[in-house]
Order: C-alpha cells, then structure tokens, then sequence
C-alpha cells in the first residue's frame, strides 16, 4: 500500500483536483511534508533498488494536464493520477506528429531539498518549438510551475542523493481531431516524471559510437534544430543497427555534404584539441541542448577556449577527447567511434577534461560549487 499521498478511489482523486484547483502549490507543499516519518526523515517509494537504477520507466503517482484550443492560451492545469490517456484516433499527433517533447531534472541534496536545473531554458526551448510546429505553449512560469508541482506530487520517487535523479518529461501536443492537413484544434500540455539513474547501458563506462553516413538525422529547413517527436523515431533503425553490433550509439553527418559531425541520436557531440572545446554550431539541424549550452559556459572557467564550428569527421582521427552532453546522458566520453570500418581510440583515464566538466556540473547541481549563474531553482 502506498504511503505518502495516494489515494483509494477515482472520487478522492477528483477531491483532489479540485484542492489543487483552489489553493495550488501550498495544498501540494503539506501533502510533501506528510511524506515523511514521524521521525523527520525521507520516505520513499517501496521495493525501489536506488543503487541499480536505469534509464527505465518506472511510473510515479502523479502527472499534470492541462488543455486549450488552437487560439486559446493555457492557463493553471492541475494534477491527475499518472495513467494513461484518451486520444481521438484523428488527433493531430497521431495522423501528422504534431509534437514535441522536453526533458529536465530535479535532484534531492543532502539536506534533502529539492532543486531544479534550468527548467526556464526548457520552457523557453518549446516556446520557440511550438511556433515552429504551429501550435500554442504554456509560459516560461506555467511550465516552470508545472514541473514544480510534478515534482512535489511524485516526491517519494526521488533518489536518495547520489543515486540518481527525478527525469521530468514535458510533452506538448494537438490532441484535437484533423482530417485535411492542418494544426489540431486542440492542445495538451503534460508533464510526467520517473525516477532514472544513467541514461547508458554502460553506465559511466566510455561510450563507443558509430558514425552514419547513410541516413540522416535532419536536413535543412526541417524541425531538426527543435524538440520535435518526429526527430527521433528516424533514428531507431540506425541506432538498432549500431546496438546490434555491440556499439552505443549513433554520430550523425549534415545531409549536405556528408562530411561534418551534427549530433548523437539523442545527445549533443564536443570533441577536445589541446585548450580548445569544439561543438557543432547550431544552424538549424542541431538541437539546442541545455547541458550543451551549460558546458560552453563553464569550460572558460576550467581555461578552455570554446569554438561553435562546422567540424570535418576527419577531426575524430586527432581529437584528444570526444564526449556527449545532454539532460538524460550527462556528460558521457567516448572510448571508440568507428567510421567507414575504421576504429578511432581515445585514451581513458580520471583526468579526462570531459570528467572535470561534469564534475564541475554536478558540483553545482548538488551545491557543492556556488552558482553564480542562477541555474538552479530550489523547489519549496
């Protein structure tokens, strides 16, 4: 039986709402609150192994909604239990992929407070998505308020500190019924949660990544350079392919001249060279990713000169380092990339200047290194 603030039946879930409705984040801070012992301490969801966690699904307790037409704005949604969902079969998202979807973090101290990372920046990427795909978006605080609530709500699920994270997934969508090709009359903002640990099967062991240079993640003027759902399923048979040969992942080359490195299937890509970072400049068939946008900023404070350049695959043969950044892989090296049958080594070891990045990163996700940027957001 669950203890913290399940409930027994579809009415109480109904009351539930409807308090959310009224009074908001305060209802969801002493419901919180009732989730620890009398004792004072932390309880978490039962038979959860914290020390062997993946990058899985596992389905909390809560999960926000909310709802507006195409010329409409969204405005406060509330909590539901976390279950499925009921979709026209002509929803726009099923027929024409009008989607997109985000991915942000919330970690648990020592102290056990509770913070979030960047969550504006995601906000502000679906914004810019969401024109892109023709449909409407919550605002940077809605969205921001949402992942807080989430979060509150599915608090138990939390990792103890250092044993993983609360992954927080966004989804926008046309939920409304289209025939003709044309946006969906109706939008639905939602936003999930799971507990994770790391994103690659080899844990924090290198990466070993193969280059593409058949399909192609994106072209331009296409939706490669937003969160767009329709990025990603194009992927899997590559990235199917890769894994069935023992490799990680996939790097993939622009569509134009199938000559310079763009991105992992679901990561951004940096290669080092003596004191200079590079990453591929962000043209339009590269996402944007925060962490990646996180690493330039900070690598000048470690004495690294960053470039934003188009970067020839010829560059991996001589690269001191390759390593992926993004919200769900961290900061990920790679041991291996293979490229037209031949296979490029890199050195391992603690010394990495990818390790010291992450270190770095993380010394200010857990608060540990000051933030001086204001990137982390305490959730109370």
């Amino acid at each position: 039986m669950r203890k913290s603030i399940s409930l027994a039946s579809s009415a109480r879930s109904s009351s539930l709402a409807s308090c959310i409705s009224k009074i908001g984040v305060r209802y969801l801070e002493t419901q919180a609150a009732s989730s620890r012992n009398s004792d004072g301490d932390e309880e978490y969801a039962d038979n959860i192994d914290w020390n062997n966690l993946g990058f899985g699904l596992l389905p909390t307790d809560y999960m926000y909604v909310i709802k507006c037409g195409r010329d409409d704005e969204f405005k406060q949604g509330q909590l539901s239990r976390y279950g499925n969902i009921e979709l026209s079969p002509s929803a726009g998202v099923l027929n024409y992929g009008q989607g997109l979807f985000e991915g942000t973090k919330a970690y648990r101290r020592e102290d056990e407070r509770l913070f979030l990372f960047r969550p504006q920046q995601n906000a502000i990427r679906m914004q810019i998505g969401a024109e892109r795909m023709c449909m409407p978006s919550p605002s940077t605080q809605l969205f921001v308020d949402a992942v807080k609530q989430t979060v509150l709500a599915n608090r138990r699920w939390i990792p103890p500190p250092g044993k993983g994270s609360l992954y927080v997934r966004p989804i926008l969508f046309g939920s409304g019924p289209i025939l003709g090709l044309a946006p969906a009359s109706e939008y639905t903002f939602l936003v999930f949660a799971s507990p994770v640990g790391n994103y690659f099967k080899e844990g924090t062991a290198p990466l070993n990544l193969y280059v593409e240079d058949e399909f192609h993640r994106s072209a331009r003027g296409g939706a490669g350079g937003v969160k767009s759902i329709t990025n990603y399923a194009p992927v899997l048979k590559s990235l199917s392919k890769a894994r069935n040969r023992g490799f990680s992942d996939v790097l993939y080359l622009d569509s134009v001249n199938k000559r310079y490195i763009e991105e992992v299937s679901s990561c951004n890509v940096f290669i080092l060279k003596g004191n200079v970072l590079s990453t591929p400049a962000t043209n339009g068939t590269i996402l944007k990713g925060i962490t990646r946008n996180s690493i330039i900023e900070i690598a000048p404070d470690l004495g690294y000169q960053v470039e934003e350049r188009p970067i020839p695959v010829e560059e991996l043969l001589d690269a001191d380092e390759v390593f992926c950044t993004g919200t769900a892989v961290g900061v990920a090296p790679a041991g291996s990339i293979t490229y037209k049958g031949n296979r490029i080594e890199y050195k391992m070891s603690n010394q990495l200047v990818c390790l010291q990045l992450y270190s770095r990163l993380m010394g200010i996700q857990r608060g540990s290194i000051q933030d001086e940027r204001g990137w982390i957001i305490e959730i109370d």
